[in-house]
């Protein structure tokens, strides 16, 4: 039985991959902050024991050292890093709330690195493991002819470079990665006008996944497998 590691899979489309993955047949390692309050992912423990809840805030590294260590002898062939947050909306230049800013860049940048850097034995424990991490479009150079969204747009992007010197260090290790645009999605987050549902969205980020190649360690990928520019 293969094992995937998913962070934020209490709602969204981290819940959707949890199922996805289940329901495939995967060991799945659910990790959210507040646990008791993930109804829906208890519930889905409780149908099927494939399923483990497991208490995680991505910005706490004490707490990802932690469930690292508890998890030491467990291989993971893929770990899916999906927690992140948006952070404010609606502003311009003139009143950017550089205190947000910093808390998004922790949260979507340094605890992405600091899941790969944590869970790195568990990946090379199994025979060929990925680190998948959610970005989004908007972290495209080439993309970005709009201009603001500074905050979010500036977190994408970083995370894709992290990810891509991932790749530089990981691939003669065994260790794809990837970033990978889940389309707009009618979450929490990406409100009720989205494109897609967030079951769509999982089922074309696992196909990526699963049919990941050497040759696209470090690329950025939409859900449909396209590939996007930096």
């Amino acid at each position: 039985m293969k094992t995937v590691l998913i962070t934020g899979a209490n709602r969204g489309i981290g819940l959707a991959l949890a199922e996805l993955y289940v329901a495939q047949g995967w060991q799945v390692l659910a990790c959210c902050r507040k646990p008791e309050e993930a109804m829906q992912l208890q519930a889905l423990a409780q149908q099927d024991n494939a399923l483990s809840v497991h208490r995680l805030d991505i910005t706490d590294f004490e707490q990802i050292d932690k469930l690292a260590e508890q998890i030491n002898d467990q291989a993971i062939d893929v770990l899916l890093s999906n927690a992140g947050m948006y952070g404010p909306k609606g502003y311009g230049l003139d009143d950017i709330d550089f205190a947000q800013w910093q808390q998004v860049m922790s949260t979507n940048v340094l605890a992405v690195a600091k899941l790969a850097q944590a869970f790195l034995p568990h990946l090379l424990k199994a025979s060929t493991p990925v680190f998948a991490a959610l970005s989004s479009k908007v972290g495209s150079h080439t993309e970005n002819t709009k201009g603001g969204g500074y905050i979010y747009r500036s977190s994408k992007a970083a995370l894709n470079s992290v990810v891509k010197s991932l790749s530089n260090d990981l691939l003669s290790r065994g260790i794809k990665t990837v970033s990978l645009h889940p389309g707009w999605v009618k979450t929490e987050m990406g409100g009720p006008n989205a494109l897609i549902d967030a079951a769509t969205s999982a089922k074309g980020l696992k196909q990526v996944i699963d049919a990941l190649s050497p040759e696209q360690s470090g690329g950025f990928y939409t859900y449909l497998g396209e590939r996007i520019p930096w």
